[in-house]
């Protein structure tokens, strides 16, 4: 559902991000903003200022920054959708749903009430389990055996199925409620709907949460060899394995702590490393790595690093995250992959090695661009030139993936240098288009994914590091922007004739102060915490956002400036038409511009 632009602005108008980063964040006054510690990563000294006048937060030390919905975002690792609902029942607001027809409102309010329904279910279920394991002397000792301490039980929620067939009956007063069927606990059988049994049986369960904390699902493993070793919950309206990550929830203040979240391949390596001082573990579940994993952890961190075994298996995973990790490979992002011995995971490495050791062993990962050229290379002799070629061709669908940056850029020359051809002529051989250079060079490449196209770099500055402490100084174009974006009364304020300048300009910029016109014309002023809203899914979302993180919170937009900006950029265009005019021996034209250029410095107190 698309919610409209002037509701996110009334509730943005009504939402104090001061207060809001105020329930997670202590905030202390400096100047005309408050100031604290990065809640996205560790820091000694604050680095992270949230600005009352803007409604907006920034940190300078990570590069985090957005309105009171995007910091909930951030944090909780909820969706757009979910934190505007979340956000408006708090200030007692509906959330219009006008585009939707009533069929479509009552089916999706009734698809929420299962939802919670179902987590209800289980968070019960995960009650019942918890007591079974303190019941359970075999359970107990099989946790101690493989060094769980209480604690950490307690922490992860751990419990235990007993072998029973109909544990849950005695939990739930009507056992044939088909809740417990939807929310595979129970499995039913197809031949005979009254034959029903629990799902998990004699097994160590392990309650998989959402990111606010709710269950919804579970995951079984055997205390001895019987197979399958771990059983999932099936999908459900709840979820969903391709989305999930075990340990998420119960990782998300160890992932800013450390700086990286680490995802391994089981729940037992998840409880077990967050016991040994990893809290910031995370498990796919029994399922290959996908984007939607990837781009949920991003939610969270900015450095992933993948352990795997170092088998042929453990080679096959890592390849399934790599091509998942790449469309997500911005220039301010980690990805690592770590490769253990054969004989290890990373439960049994650090009780082998020392925590010491497997720190070490993760600062050593390989990095995606490493792993990436060594997974182009496999099966390659690049002593020869099929060898070379066949390298280029493995290459090429993977760097497709990489989005627009100095990454993609990099790799471009190290896949060239392997097959031992020239970048341009590699370009040429994957069939790159480069856009001819303007006043403001930038290339760029056709045929990219779409979240390449989606998280691509700035044209006109460096892209913003995690741990830049200078910002390069902005160019006209951009800094005009920066002030249009934040003085919401500065746009109304210019002429038909200055829009049209604006407008006009190549992109980015152009389309952004088009997009800005068209927004004017629709809403009216609008501060920038609204503004960053209605840019979601904007082809400049990324540059937009870009220019505004390096405007500091303290820096006051002058109008005046951007209209000192407008004049030296129409007398550079007025220079550029005499010129052309000259080239063209339009003399007549070229005596009506000059006169412009005249009548335009004489207004700003210049002598012609």
């Amino acid at each position: 559902m698309a919610i409209p632009q002037h509701f996110i602005q009334e509730l943005l108008a009504r939402a104090d991000v001061v207060e809001i980063v105020g329930r997670y964040v202590q905030l202390k006054k400096t100047g005309a903003n408050f100031s604290g510690l990065c809640p996205f990563h560790a820091e000694k000294s604050p680095s992270f200022t949230v600005s009352p006048s803007k409604q907006f937060y920034h940190c300078f030390g990570c590069g985090k920054n957005g309105n009171a919905i995007g910091f909930l975002m951030d944090h909780t690792g909820a969706g757009f959708v979910e934190v505007v609902h979340d956000l408006a029942q708090s200030y007692g607001l509906q959330v219009p749903e006008d585009e939707r027809s009533p069929a479509e409102r009552a089916r999706a309010a009734e698809e929420a009430e299962q939802r919670a329904t179902l987590s209800d279910v289980l968070a019960r279920a995960g009650e019942a389990y918890r007591k079974q394991l303190k019941e359970s002397p075999r359970a107990i000792e099989y946790l101690r055996r493989r060094g769980l301490s209480g604690e950490v039980a307690r922490d992860f929620g751990l419990g235990y199925a007993p072998e029973s067939w109909r544990t849950l009956a005695g939990v739930f007063p009507d056992y044939t409620d088909a809740l417990l069927t939807e929310s595979g606990l129970v499995i039913t059988s197809e031949d005979d709907a009254d034959k029903r049994y629990d799902r998990f049986r004699d097994r160590i369960m392990f309650p998989i949460r959402g990111v606010k904390g709710e269950v919804i699902g579970f995951g079984g493993r055997v205390l001895g060899d019987e197979k399958p070793k771990y059983l999932n919950s099936p999908e459900t309206p709840v979820f969903h394995k391709g989305r999930e990550l075990y340990g998420l929830f119960e990782a998300r203040h160890a992932l800013r702590e450390h700086g990286y979240a680490l995802v391994t391949e089981g729940y037992m390596d998840v409880v077990a490393l967050a016991q040994l001082g990893f809290g910031n573990a995370v498990a796919t579940l029994g399922t290959a790595c996908t984007p939607e994993h990837v781009q949920k952890l991003f939610r969270f961190t900015d450095s992933v690093v993948f352990s795997f075994d170092g088998d042929s298996a453990g080679r096959r995973a890592a390849r399934k995250a790599l091509e998942a990790a790449l469309p997500f490979a911005t220039d301010v992002r980690s990805v690592k992959f770590l490769f253990l011995p054969t004989e290890h995971d990373p439960d049994s490495f650090i009780r082998a090695e020392g925590t010491e050791a497997f720190g070490a062993a993760v600062k050593a990962a390989v990095p995606l661009s490493r792993f990436l050229l060594d997974a182009a290379a496999e099966e390659c002799d690049l002593s020869t030139a099929e060898g070379r070629s066949h390298l280029a061709a493995n290459a090429q669908p993977l760097w497709r993936l990489l989005p627009t940056g100095a990454l993609a850029q990099q790799l471009l020359g190290e896949i060239a240098g392997q097959v031992q051809i020239g970048p341009h002529e590699l370009e040429d051989l994957w069939g790159l288009r480069r856009r001819p250079a303007g006043n403001y060079k930038k290339e760029s490449y056709s045929g990219r994914s779409g979240a390449g196209q989606a998280a691509k770099t700035p044209k006109f500055s460096s892209p913003m590091g995690a741990r830049r402490t200078r910002t390069p100084p902005a160019s006209r174009a951009s800094r005009a922007l920066q002030i249009a974006l934040s003085e919401p009364e500065t746009w109304e304020r210019l002429s038909q004739d200055e829009h049209a300048l604006l407008c006009d300009l190549p992109a980015p910029h152009g389309p952004l102060f088009t997009w800005l016109a068209g927004q004017s014309l629709d809403h009216g002023p609008q501060p920038w915490s609204a503004l960053r809203e209605a840019l979601r899914g904007h082809a400049e979302e990324p540059f937009a956002v870009e220019q505004m993180a390096q405007l500091h919170p303290d820096i006051v937009a002058d109008p005046a400036e951007l209209r000192a900006i407008l004049r030296t950029e129409l007398e550079s265009q007025l220079k550029r038409q005499m010129d052309a005019a000259l080239a063209e021996h339009d003399l007549a034209r070229y005596q009506t511009l000059m006169a412009r250029l005249a009548h335009l410095k004489r207004r700003a107190g210049d002598s012609p």
